[in-house]
C-alpha cells in the first residue's frame, strides 16, 4: 500500500453511478415489488452501502477509510436501472473505489434478484447487461 501517513485528512466526495440493462418485463416487474427473492433497489441499496465500508477488505491496496456518509439511489428507465453511490470521508486518501464498489455491488445485487425473471429456456442471459461504471464527480477540499 502506498504511504499516506504524513497526508493531511481532507474532507472528500465522490459519485459514482452505473446501469443494468433488463427485460422492459422484469423492470414492470420490479416496479410491481413481484420478484420472488424480495424488495430488489431496497436489497442493492443494503448490498451498495455494506460494500462501500467493506471496500478495503475486497480490493487490496485500498486504505480502510472513515466513511461519514453512503448514500446509494436509482433511476429506473423502460428497459435499465441506473445506480448512483455518493460516499464522504474526512481522511487522507479518496474514496473513488468505495463509490465504484458501491454501485457495482448495488447492480450485481439487483442481476442475483432478478436473475430467474431474466434467464431463458436455456438459463442464458439475453439482455440483462451491467455496463457504464464511471465516477461521475469527485471533490477533494482544500
Amino acid at each position: 500500500m502506498v504511504d499516506i501517513s504524513k497526508k493531511e485528512d481532507v474532507e472528500r466526495f465522490c459519485i459514482a453511478e452505473g446501469y443494468i440493462k433488463l427485460k422492459p418485463e422484469t423492470i414492470k416487474l420490479i416496479k410491481e415489488q413481484k420478484i420472488k427473492k424480495g424488495n430488489v433497489l431496497t436489497t442493492a441499496q443494503i448490498a451498495g452501502i455494506l460494500a462501500v465500508k467493506k471496500t478495503y477488505e475486497l480490493i487490496p491496496m485500498c486504505h480502510p477509510i472513515p466513511i461519514t456518509s453512503v448514500n446509494i439511489n436509482f433511476e429506473i428507465f423502460e428497459d435499465k436501472i441506473k445506480a448512483i453511490c455518493s460516499v464522504k470521508t474526512t481522511y487522507k486518501t479518496g474514496i473513488e473505489m468505495e463509490a465504484l464498489t458501491g454501485v457495482s455491488i448495488a447492480l450485481l445485487t439487483i442481476w442475483d434478484m432478478v436473475k430467474s425473471a431474466e434467464k431463458d429456456e436455456y438459463g442464458q442471459y439475453k439482455t440483462a447487461e451491467i455496463f457504464g461504471i464511471r465516477v461521475v464527480e469527485k471533490v477533494k477540499k482544500p
